[in-house]
């Protein structure tokens, strides 16, 4: 009889985005002509850079010729990527990478999700809180997080939380932690660490041996000279941290899945017996055998966001949403809320009304104003009382909210 991995039986009922479709399906159905504005979940509304349309256009007539058709392709994705990625990203922050210690995906979640693997199950780990759920619950799939609390925290995740009180800035632990995950610019709150907060991370790192899963899927709508794009901006990153991006919300690729983790050579973990092994030739080995690559058609869109005209029209898409969140930013706070994030990233962070909860103020704003943002306390318990709304949205969406908003408040 094949047995089942109970770990999985740990997770909590529904994923969290599951929880709010629930709802507003709904709502729909009891409110079939309401008009609902979404600024919930983190999907793009802008279409893809024309420049990327065209390079995937090509790319498909060549994969329509014998000539030029193209079967598997490397499973850690094509030089022509890798070395514009290496080009752009990194190079030009003064930033030296191999293109072996540049991995491309299918975006961001399935290597933020898989790179556990290469680590034991009864490694410790912590994450701040609030936090993006796939870093907690593919570390409870595999065991990792150990037992539930009953006030739903894990007895082996060390909480980080980011709250006003602290400015949203996460305190270092005083005690030892295997493995961290950082997200910055942040998801949910939106907020950023400068290079010196940055630089404490990596310090703790390098003194006690923990290895630091640095998400940077954000990092193109950094807008502040001091906030780092890269956690190898700061010195000894290499040798303790692996960094992970995304083309979906820098370039719109959400429907076309395409992302890329940095697993630098210097970055080790020990055996139980003290060896100390390199995870590069680890992550390699994971992905030849578990992921036959992301599709040429798909790599060469993603090449011609580094083209001159992708890279004009990537800023002009990056520069809506901004706009978008400051129209947020800024007409909340008109209405009277107190309101975070939304200055280098697309995320607004919301304080609810005194005394409702996320899920009551989730409720209100579906149910009287019609629009739809994410509960706070999905990312964990540090963000009940929140609401995240991000800037995806269409600009007169935008603007409508806000004053339904306005007027209801």
């Amino acid at each position: 009889m094949a047995l089942v991995n109970e770990h999985f039986l740990k997770l909590p009922g529904s994923y969290l985005f599951s929880d709010i479709a629930k709802r507003v399906n709904s709502f729909k159905v009891t409110h079939p002509k309401a008009n609902l504005i979404s600024l919930g979940i983190g999907d793009v509304t802008r279409p893809l850079p024309p420049a990327c349309v065209e390079a995937m256009r090509r790319a498909v007539d060549e994969m329509a010729s014998a000539d030029t058709f193209r079967g598997y392709g490397p499973e850690q994705g094509y030089p022509f990527l890798i070395e514009a990625i290496i080009k752009h990203d990194f190079a030009s922050r003064g930033i030296t990478l191999s293109p072996s210690e540049v991995f491309i995906s299918d975006g961001a979640k399935s290597d933020t999700g898989n790179i556990g693997e290469l680590l034991r199950w009864d490694n410790s780990m912590g994450i701040t809180d609030p936090v993006y759920p796939v870093y907690a619950d593919s570390n409870i799939m595999c065991g990792r997080s150990g037992v539930r609390n009953e006030d739903g925290s894990w007895n082996n995740i060390t909480y980080f939380p980011c709250t006003a009180e602290n400015g949203f800035i996460p305190e270092i632990p005083d005690h030892r932690v295997d493995l961290i995950y950082l997200c910055y610019p942040n998801n949910p709150t939106g907020t950023t660490l400068t290079r010196a907060q940055l630089k404490k991370w990596v310090d703790y790192a390098l003194a006690n041996d923990t290895l630091i899963v640095f998400d940077a899927a954000y990092e193109a709508y950094i807008r502040e000279d001091d906030v780092p794009h890269s956690i190898y901006e700061i010195r000894g990153a290499k040798k303790v941290a692996i960094e992970i991006r995304s083309f979906s919300k820098t370039a719109g690729f959400t429907g076309v899945r395409c992302g890329y983790t940095v697993v630098p050579k210097e970055v080790t973990a020990a055996t139980i017996d003290g060896e100390r092994i390199p995870l590069n030739p680890l992550w390699n080995r994971r992905q030849c055998t578990k992921f036959n690559g992301t599709s040429y058609i798909t790599q060469r869109g993603a090449e011609a966001v580094y083209t001159p005209e992708g890279q004009r029209q990537v800023k002009e898409t990056i520069d809506y949403y901004m706009e978008n969140a400051r129209i947020m930013r800024e007409g909340l706070s008109e209405a009277g809320f107190k309101v975070y994030g939304g200055v280098n990233a697309p995320y607004i962070w919301l304080k609810a009304p005194e005394g409702m909860n996320s899920w009551q103020f989730f409720d209100r704003l579906l149910y009287d104003m019609n629009v739809v943002g994410t509960p706070g306390v999905g990312f964990g318990p540090s963000g009940e009382g929140y609401l995240r709304l991000t800037a995806f949205g269409r600009r007169e969406d935008c603007l409508e909210a806000m004053q339904r908003i306005r007027k209801r408040v």
